[in-house]
């Protein structure tokens, strides 16, 4: 029993059937002074959560509460937050 398989190109006959569309993804983020004023302020505020880890003690309020709600913060609102942040035109 032989079975014939028939090869074509697919992405090649994809693209006569279809207009190519460009997305240019780094032209849709243009950053301002105040995205990278809001990033500056998380990078501050994650490295002064890590200082602040750094200089209590092991079991400390200091090294337990304060420190990671600053780098929570930091990393999980300020820095998307400079990423997402357009400026209304």
């Amino acid at each position: 029993m032989v079975i014939e398989i028939e090869h074509s190109n697919f992405p090649a006959h994809m693209k006569h059937d279809h207009k190519e569309q460009h997305i240019h993804l780094i032209e849709g983020w243009a950053f301002t002074s105040k995205n990278y004023i809001i990033f500056a302020v998380g990078v501050l505020l994650i490295a002064g959560g890590y200082i602040v880890m750094a200089t209590g003690e092991t079991t400390s309020a200091q090294s337990v509460t304060i420190a990671p709600i600053m780098l929570f913060l930091g990393y999980i609102i300020v820095i998307p937050a400079a990423l997402i942040y357009r400026d209304k035109k």
